[in-house]
């Protein structure tokens, strides 16, 4: 059986979930459009339908796709700061709470971009956001020191994704990467002792 029209497919499929991904943690929930993330893609609006029964179901898929994209990069990140003989927690808060993941929200962490759009979703949507919740606190959990309370993945997640939001609220500038500053610091001394972040 010829397989290729069904690749093709896919091929496709696969175009609209990066756009759709970089474009919902970039603009947000309420600014991503059917209409415009087909154009985007070089595709009429009338084609979505091949691909998505409803753009709730292209929100699902995005928000997954968004998810498997920064955990790829966080592992990249953690097994170079790894590499260079820094902790797993350290290389975790150092790449999370960087300069280039204050400047770039649409091909950072789904969940420090969308998390106070979050709740207002439909329940599909708001299944799948959660999803990504756990998914961050899981990383964090993977990250820390041996010791640490049972707690203190989620309450350092959202340590993490708060801060990250509110450096982007001050702007990429010397206020928002301040607080990033700021902020590794502080989680470094309390969860890392002895362990001074890079500059």
């Amino acid at each position: 059986m010829d397989t290729a029209p069904a690749s093709r497919k896919q091929q496709t499929h696969d175009r609209i979930l990066d756009a759709a991904a970089r474009a919902l943690r970039d603009s947000g929930f309420y600014n991503v459009g059917v209409a415009d993330i087909m154009k985007k893609v070089g595709l009429t609006h009338g084609g979505f339908y091949a691909h998505f029964p409803s753009r709730d179901a292209l929100l699902v898929e995005a928000l997954q796709r968004a998810g498997q994209d920064s955990q790829l990069r966080l592992q990249k990140s953690i097994a170079l700061g790894e590499a260079r003989g820094f902790s797993r927690f350290r290389s975790l808060v150092e790449n999370y709470l960087s300069d280039r993941h204050l400047k770039a929200p649409e091909a950072g962490c789904p969940v420090a971009a969308l998390a106070s759009e979050m709740p207002r979703q439909s329940d599909a949507v708001r299944e799948a956001a959660a999803e990504r919740v756990q998914s961050l606190v899981a990383s964090v959990q993977a990250c820390l020191p041996a010791g640490a309370e049972p707690e203190a993945a989620a309450v350092i997640a959202s340590q993490l994704a708060g801060a990250l939001q509110l450096a982007r609220t001050l702007g990429d500038n010397a206020r928002g990467r301040r607080h990033l500053a700021a902020s590794r610091r502080f989680l470094l001394e309390q969860f890392e002792p002895g362990g001074s972040p890079a500059t």
